[in-house]
């Protein structure tokens, strides 16, 4: 939560939302420490203008309560990574290489970016250090990582609130294909890492169970 304390008022509770969403604004105000009322003031000011929206979920007493989520419009305030300029090169790279050529360019790309992850990520003795250490690179990146626990299983997820390259991979699906697979290099060889939500399926975040047998 560290990344949300550095910001104030309607940006902090839009992060709020991207990380945590759905969620209430009571629940957002014991997050950010303000009060319930000062949240419902920022959240309908984000509706107005499209970067926030709710459902309403009947509790057994008293009125519905209303969940609230980012909108697809809140990523224009998200890191992108430069999505027109990587959705053009992906289009011309396609034409000039076809999409053999491209998976092996996306090969080598990963390839660098493993030993880039590797160089921090070796260093931890613990899977949830390694978790830890690849949340950072990734938050780094735009991502917007950290990692949980589900409290059913004890099981590591790690998750991305955000994809900064979101429209270069609806053009290659191969991006996240490599994703995948470079998590599982990364954490090491007897790591499982299993894809539970995915934000081009339509999901609010990316989110991977982690597993050590």
């Amino acid at each position: 939560m560290a990344a949300v304390q550095n910001l104030k008022g309607k940006d902090a509770v839009l992060d709020i939302l991207k990380r945590e969403g759905p969620i209430s604004a009571d629940s957002a105000g014991e997050r950010l420490g303000l009060t319930p009322m000062a949240v419902r003031l920022h959240l309908y000011a984000l509706a107005e203008s499209g970067d926030a929206t709710f459902t309403e979920e009947a509790r057994p007493r008293g009125r519905p309560v209303k969940l609230w989520t980012a909108t697809a419009q809140a990523n224009a305030h998200f890191a992108d990574s430069h999505s027109s300029l990587a959705t053009d090169l992906i289009v011309q790279m396609k034409k000039a290489f076809g999409d053999e050529g491209l998976d092996k360019l996306l090969k080598l790309r990963n390839a660098d970016l493993e030993k880039a992850y590797r160089a921090k990520t070796d260093k931890a003795a613990t899977l949830k250090a390694k978790l830890d250490a690849l949340a950072k690179i990734r938050s780094a990146e735009g991502y917007m990582a950290e990692v949980r626990r589900e409290p059913e299983t004890g099981e590591w997820l790690f998750v991305e609130n955000h994809c900064p390259i979101c429209a270069a991979a609806r053009l290659c699906t191969g991006l996240c294909r490599e994703e995948l697979a470079l998590f599982h290099r990364v954490l090491g060889k007897d790591i499982k890492v299993e894809r539970l939500s995915h934000i081009l399926a339509g999901a609010g975040r990316c989110a991977y169970r982690v597993t050590q047998p």
